[in-house]
Formats: C-alpha cells, structure tokens, sequence
C-alpha cells in the first residue's frame, strides 16, 4: 500500500487509512511548521522519525492515554515528593529540556529528536502550545518532559531523567496542573511499561478520536504555564 506524500496545501488522509504495519504510519513529507504540527494534533497525528529520513506521520491503533483523574503514585514515589529536596517548574528551560530527551540512552543506536525537530517545537513553546515540566535539584535540571497542550488536551513527546524518579516527579506535577485547569485527556502515544504503572491506558483509535473531538475545540489561549508554588520546608 502507497503511503500518501504530503506536499504543500496537502492536508492529511483520514486515519482509518494507517497502516497496520508498521503501526499507525499515516503519511509521509511536509514540514514542522507550526500550522502543520497543530493540524496533526488536533488529529490525534504526531510526526517520528530518523535523522536522514523524510517526516513520517503516525496515529497508531490503540492509542496510549491518560486520564488525570487516574493518575497512580505509589507508595515509595509518593514518599518522594513529599520529602525529597527537589524544585518542580513549568517552561523555565524548554530548550535544555528538548536536549536532555535527545540526548543518547542505553540500547538506542540515535535520537528522533533531531536538531530541527527542536527547532519546531521551540517555535510551539514560543506561540505557547508546547510545554514542559521539569524537576531541579540541587540547581541542576534532573529530569523533564515535554509536550503540546490545545484546548483541554496534552499530548506528551519524550521525558528524560537524570536522577531517580526525576522524570516521575516532573509528570506528577504536570498530572496535576493538566487536572486542576480541567484537562480532560493526556495523550502518551504507544505503550510502554513506565506509563502503564502510572496508570496509562490504550483506548481504539476511534474512542481517542471521538474524546480528541471534544477537548481540542475547548477555547483556551496559548500561553505560557506559571510554576507550581515552592514547597514549604524545602528547596533544591
């Protein structure tokens, strides 16, 4: 089966037209500017893809979400947040973020998270779409993630960590801004074994859609995200 190329103007197929196999592959080409990426996640689309290779487009079948509501912290993360000396914050270091997610991991021969994919999504962070949760400690940036937020919908993109649980804190606390400024999915893409035991679930792609529908048309300026308060007692 031909995978549509995306030229100029082109817009997206429709997602029932991915393919099985590789999972959820959609189309091919385009660019990442700021009009293209907001049209494919309004879609429920994201773009992956090699150093080298043309922009490949997925909206794989499940799909991995979360609920805010169904957030799970266990006991020993739990013992974590309240008393490790840690520093959470929202859009401070965008940038450095974006690198630690694209700096080289065990077992991985490279980095999708390329040069110009940092650059599109700086250019989201800077209209106020994209988005990132950080844990400092001791100064130094421990662990982040990053995303793209429209409407009531997140869809999360990478996260690294640098020290323990770094990463799992920062998520904690973007869970619970995304539920407090009422948020109603967070999008993690494919399965993984570290979202499921925070309590990230697949749906079919067609309940992803149907959910997508009604939380990207929730009107919401963009804009950046203020830190969480300083914990009492507590610094980095």
């Amino acid at each position: 089966m031909l995978i549509p190329w995306l030229g100029a103007g082109t817009t997206f197929p429709p997602l029932a037209s991915a393919l099985k196999e590789p999972n959820g592959l959609l189309a091919v080409g385009g660019d990442l500017s700021p009009r293209r990426l907001l049209e494919a996640y309004r879609r429920g689309i994201f773009p992956w893809y090699s150093q080298g290779d043309p922009i490949l487009w997925w909206s794989p079948d499940p799909r991995m979400v979360l609920v805010p509501a169904e957030l799970r912290v266990t006991r020993s993360l739990a013992k974590t947040l309240r008393n490790a000396p840690y520093e959470a914050r929202f859009d401070t270091a965008f940038d450095d973020v974006m690198r630690g997610c694209a700096a080289p991991r065990a077992g991985q021969p490279g980095t999708w998270i390329t040069a110009e994919m940092r650059t599109a999504y700086g250019r989201l962070h800077e209209l106020g779409y994209a988005h990132c949760a950080e844990t400092w400690i001791e100064g130094e940036l421990a662990g982040a993630l990053y995303g793209v937020a429209i409407g009531r919908m997140f869809y999360g993109e990478s996260m690294f960590t640098r020290r323990r649980d770094a990463s799992k804190i920062a998520f904690v606390h973007l869970v619970e801004h995304l539920r407090a400024d009422g948020f109603g999915l967070i999008d993690c893409q494919m399965h993984t074994e570290h979202l499921a035991s925070l309590g990230a679930r697949a749906i079919p792609r067609r309940e992803f859609s149907r959910r997508l529908k009604d939380l990207v048309d929730y009107e919401r300026p963009p804009g950046r995200w203020q830190s969480p308060p300083a914990r009492a007692g507590r610094s980095a």
